[in-house]
């Protein structure tokens, strides 16, 4: 197994990507290939080098605020666009990136293709929830849509939620206003009639119950998903402040709340995205996992051992099979 790692995208490339496939590289059933501008990336690999990690040369870097399409077709040595030609030529078998998140859409699309049968790409993001986690897609990837793309969107998600959570007949929701039928604008009540044709949906979910309901694949479009996964980022970061806010400075005062360390923690650790290390790009010919831009070493180390167990499980294959049996 080979994993395209791109050793330039996201806030603290090179630095913390490099340290992150340090920390991954013992688990690693195969190969991690930093692609990147080798006179960064060598000076911060540790010696010896783990035998697993190899760099693979790109002279370009795409900037977090560079426009993706033109970005892409002026930047053709870029680390992104060389790690997506490399899944593509069957050098590597999936690809991590921290970078630009349209770039990298429009790039895998560009150089992957859509499986027959799903027209729009989808980021799936997990969530945590009450008792476990649930996937949420769009979370960015394709922001105009039809309401038959959300269709596709839930049968990626029941796919991904199958192979890689191994969750057994997930049931799908779709994001809405209200629990009724027949709530919400046209867009959502044309997707939920067609996606009420399926014996896995389970009718609307408001944004307050879908962590608190046992649900496993909750669907939207692009935009409303990524408003509302920026928005629990926020929320989760406000509590984890507020508690520590709470908590006494004085060494003494500080002991009664001793008991409770390990339980904080443990909250902290649900709510932190690194923990989840990225979201995959559902929905085409290869198999590229998006993490946050800020992602730090841990996040990226979760996102390549993320990408290693959906390349065991046949994620992709399994995308496909799922798109030839719609019905």
């Amino acid at each position: 197994m080979n994993i395209a790692l791109d050793a330039m995208g996201g806030d603290h490339a090179p630095d913390e990507i490099v340290a992150g496939a340090v920390l991954a590289s013992p688990d690693i059933h195969g190969t991690v290939t930093l692609v990147g501008v080798p006179e960064r990336i060598h000076p911060l690999l540790p010696k010896p080098c783990p035998p697993n990690l190899v760099v693979h040369g790109a002279t370009e870097v795409i900037g977090m605020s560079d426009k993706p399409i033109e970005a892409l077709r002026k930047k053709r040595d870029s680390s992104l666009v060389v790690a997506a030609e490399l899944v593509k030529a069957g050098a590597a078998d999936a690809m991590v990136s921290a970078g630009n998140t349209g770039a990298a859409a429009a790039g895998c699309l560009l150089a992957w293709r859509q499986i027959p049968g799903f027209h729009r790409p989808a980021i799936a993001c997990t969530m945590p929830r009450r008792g476990g986690t649930f996937l949420l897609l769009d979370a960015g990837a394709s922001p105009d849509v039809d309401p038959e793309h959300l269709v596709e969107f839930a049968l990626m998600g029941r796919a991904y939620a199958e192979r890689a959570m191994g969750r057994s007949n997930p049931c799908v929701h779709l994001l809405n206003i209200g629990e009724e039928e027949g709530k919400g604008n046209r867009f959502a009540q044309e997707a939920y009639r067609l996606l009420s044709k399926h014996p896995w949906f389970r009718g609307n979910i408001e944004g307050k119950e879908m962590f608190e309901a046992e649900t496993d694949v909750v669907v939207c479009d692009a935009f409303v998903g990524n408003v509302v996964l920026k928005t629990s980022e926020g929320v989760a970061e406000l509590l984890i402040r507020m508690i520590r806010d709470e908590v006494p400075k004085n060494p003494l005062a500080r002991v009664p709340y001793l008991p409770l360390r390990r339980l904080f923690g443990n909250v902290r650790k649900r709510l932190d995205y690194a923990e989840y290390g990225g979201s995959p790009l559902l929905g085409l010919n290869g198999l590229c996992i998006i993490c946050h831009g800020r992602s730090n070493a841990r996040a990226i180390r979760n996102a390549l051992l993320q990408a290693q167990r959906s390349v065991e499980h046949g994620v992709v294959e399994c995308m496909r099979e799922s798109a030839k049996n719609r019905t």
